[in-house]
């Protein structure tokens, strides 16, 4: 795993087609328990070289009911994006996450990790990577019938400030979805059986 880390670490594949130097953001262990895939680092986290240290992610760990401390260790949660580096802005946000990174790296980390029991999918990139056809017909009702995808998977919105009309529309989120799934992280942290692939 650590020689895998650093080839990631090392990654120059999209080079000429970012708008910064490559930085690929993201946390891994072989014993990883939930692990997050995201889309790929906003400016902020490309600055810090930091996942998720911006306020999508405070809101992310209050979904999940866990302290920076448990959040940044990678034997409990493992950090994984679409895309490992900074795709740069685009008319109405961030451009998507560049398409080479997923197929490259998922495969061999997810190889290595062998403790995973629960994957959390966040926004639509990452749901139509791994659900592909099993997904809703949009990602609110993906994420409404989060249930379905259990155990392995656990689909959820974008934590993005910019996501707030989105979370004022859909009130049962907070009182159902965010329950339940901070149930589930309080099961696996204490430890639980991982799922069969």
């Amino acid at each position: 795993m650590k020689e895998l880390l650093t080839q990631i670490a090392a990654c120059e594949v999209c080079k000429n087609l970012l708008p910064h130097p490559p930085r690929p953001v993201m946390a891994a262990s072989r014993q990883s328990k939930i692990v997050i895939i995201g889309q790929a680092p906003g400016s902020k986290v490309h600055a810090s070289g930091v996942p998720w240290q911006d306020q999508s992610g405070d809101l992310l760990r209050s979904w999940m009911g866990i302290e920076a401390e448990d959040f940044y260790n990678p034997e409990k949660i493992g950090i994984i994006p679409m895309g490992f580096c900074y795709p740069g802005k685009g008319k109405s946000g961030d451009l998507p996450p560049r398409p080479e990174c997923a197929p490259l790296w998922h495969p061999q980390l997810f190889e290595k990790m062998v403790d995973i029991k629960l994957i959390l999918l966040i926004g639509q990139y990452a749901q139509k990577q791994y659900l592909g056809k099993a997904a809703e017909r949009n990602l609110t009702e993906t994420v409404r019938n989060f249930d379905a995808y259990l155990p392995k998977y656990f689909p959820l919105p974008h934590p993005s400030p910019r996501n707030r009309f989105w979370f004022r529309k859909n009130p049962w989120f907070q009182i159902n979805t965010l329950s339940k799934l901070k149930l589930i992280i309080i099961d696996i942290l204490g430890g639980s059986e991982q799922f069969t692939n």
